[in-house]
C-alpha cells in the first residue's frame, strides 16, 4: 500500500505537469501555432507567464480563472485537462506501482491528447498516434505484463484493418465519409497496447458512449442529423484506457483467479 501510494503520488504529480501541456497543445496546434518556442505567455494579451503562474490547477485557482495582465477568462479545458491527466497518473500509479503503472500513465496522457484534439478540432494526428503505437510495442517489448507481443501485433493489425474496413463500406455505400482515417490508426494503436482480445469490448463501449452522446444531445433540444458529427476518438479513448484500468486492477486479477 505504501509504494501504490508513493507511485500515485508521483504519477499523480507529472500528470498535472503534463496535462497543463496537453491543454496547451489542443488550443494552439489545431490553429497552427508552435508551443515549442518561446516562454508560455496569456492567449488573450500575450503577456509572459512568470514560473508561479504556471503552476497547474494551483495557478488558475489562485488568479480565478483570469489572466493576471488583462483579466481575459483563462480557457476551463486547461483545469479540466490537468486534472483528469493527474487523476490518471495517481490512479495508474495505484492499481499497478511501479513500470507497469508508468507506462499505463503514459498510455493515458497519450489517449488525453488525443481526446483533447479530437475534441477540439475533430483531428487525430499522425504523430501522436505514431508515438502512441511505439511506446505499446515498447512496453510489450519490456515489461512481463499485460498481452503477449504476438497478442499486441495482431491487436494493432486487427484494430486498424476493422475500422478502415467498416469506413470504406460506410464511404462506398453513403458517398460520404463516416469515420476518418485517424480513427483507424488510433485503434490499431490501441490494439498494441491492449491486445486483440480486449479491442472488441474497447470498441462497444466507445460506442455506448457515442449512444449517450446522442441520448444528450437529443434531450437537449440539439439533435443530431446528417451534419453532425462526433468524436469519436475521443470515445475509444476513454473506453480504451478503462479497459486498461480495468486489466490492471488487484481486483481485475481476483475475479480472474476466482
Amino acid at each position: 500500500m505504501r509504494d501504490a501510494a508513493i507511485w500515485a503520488g508521483l504519477l499523480g504529480g507529472l500528470g498535472l505537469v503534463f496535462g497543463s501541456f496537453i491543454a496547451t497543445l489542443a488550443i494552439r496546434w489545431p490553429a497552427g501555432r508552435s508551443i515549442a518556442t518561446g516562454r508560455s505567455a496569456c492567449d488573450g494579451c500575450g503577456t509572459p507567464l512568470r514560473a508561479h503562474q504556471l503552476v497547474p490547477v494551483l495557478s488558475f485557482l489562485l488568479q480565478r480563472g483570469r489572466c493576471a495582465a488583462c483579466g481575459a477568462t483563462i480557457a476551463r479545458s486547461h483545469l479540466k485537462v490537468e486534472l483528469i491527466a493527474g487523476g490518471a497518473g495517481a490512479l495508474a500509479g495505484f492499481v499497478a506501482p511501479g513500470l507497469e503503472g508508468a507506462f499505463g500513465a503514459v498510455f493515458g496522457w497519450l489517449l488525453l491528447t488525443l481526446a483533447a484534439l479530437d475534441l477540439a478540432a475533430f483531428w487525430l494526428p499522425n504523430r501522436v498516434t505514431a508515438t502512441l503505437a511505439v511506446v505499446g510495442l515498447a512496453e510489450g517489448a519490456l515489461g512481463d505484463w499485460g498481452p503477449t507481443l504476438d497478442d499486441r501485433l495482431i491487436g494493432g493489425a486487427v484494430g486498424y484493418g476493422v475500422l478502415w474496413l467498416v469506413a470504406a463500406l460506410y464511404r462506398r455505400v453513403r458517398g460520404r465519409q463516416g469515420l476518418g482515417g485517424g480513427d483507424a490508426k488510433m485503434l490499431g494503436a490501441i490494439g498494441l497496447w491492449l491486445g486483440w482480445h480486449a479491442l472488441p469490448l474497447a470498441v462497444l463501449v466507445a460506442c455506448a458512449i457515442g449512444l449517450v452522446a446522442v441520448a444528450a444531445m437529443t434531450l437537449a433540444g440539439r439533435g443530431p442529423d446528417a451534419r453532425t458529427r462526433l468524436p469519436f476518438g475521443a470515445m475509444l479513448a476513454v473506453a480504451a484506457w478503462g479497459c486498461w484500468l480495468a486489466a490492471a486492477s488487484p481486483l481485475y486479477l481476483l475475479a480472474g483467479l476466482g
